[in-house]
């Protein structure tokens, strides 16, 4: 294996096959030792999280594979906290998209004038460079197609895949009596034709949870949406 890249959660291996492996790491992204899923630092390292994040991620990626959902998943060792994906080329340097549900986080320090905390959203889905120098700025479609990151027709199936995904997590949740806040996406372009598909994971240190109004951590939420 041929290390690629060492990222603030993951490490990215070359296989032989041409095929990418991700490890999971125990570190997860906050400020100040506590954890936001929108924070563009590793804030602290919670033992365990490599596993649990990869637990959740291929649960989740096994449930849009039946969907029909386009992603890099192709499977996973939660034993060596490994999953096995296809390449991806990402949007520009990386794009996060988030999909958020409730008005928390960096949606309320930035549009508080207008939006109360814990405000019901409707899918809103919010995108953001991944440019921790310039902390992530949020950028709008028409920027985007300007600056030549992704196509208008693009942003439209990744807006759509977003909601899509999106609510169907949200639904698996709700089945646990747990609501989803909101949630970080990555996307990226797979195979031969460039089919905008889902990349990276989808673990509960990309998304807030709250249960009878209590946040839920990333630890204590993989326990509660993987039990039986």
């Amino acid at each position: 294996m041929k290390l690629i890249n060492r990222g603030k959660t993951k490490d990215v291996y070359e296989l032989e096959d041409g095929n990418y492996l991700l490890k999971f790491k125990d570190d997860v992204t906050g400020e100040d030792g506590v954890f936001d899923p929108g924070a563009n630092t590793v804030g602290l390292t919670i033992e365990g999280a490599g596993r649990s994040g990869l637990k959740l991620s291929k649960h989740f990626f096994e449930i849009l594979k039946k969907e029909g959902i386009p992603t890099h998943y192709i499977d996973a060792n939660i034993d060596d906290a490994t999953m096995t994906v296809k390449p991806a080329e990402v949007f520009g340097y990386g794009l996060e998209v988030i999909c958020r549900y409730r008005a928390v986080g960096s949606f309320i320090r930035r549009y508080g004038l207008y939006a109360t905390e814990g405000q019901t959203l409707d899918a809103f889905v919010e995108i953001t460079l991944k440019d921790d120098k310039r902390q992530d700025p949020p950028i709008t479609e028409d920027a985007l197609h300007m600056l030549g990151i992704l196509s208008h027709d693009e942003y439209k199936i990744l807006k759509e895949l977003t909601i899509k995904i999106s609510n169907l997590i949200k639904e698996e949740l709700a089945k646990k009596g747990i609501e989803l806040y909101d949630i970080k996406l990555e996307f990226g372009r797979i195979g031969e034709e460039g089919k905008v598909a889902l990349i990276d994971e989808i673990s509960g240190g990309n998304m807030r949870a709250y249960k009878e109004g209590k946040y839920i951590e990333p630890l204590e939420l993989e326990g509660l949406i993987l039990k039986n």
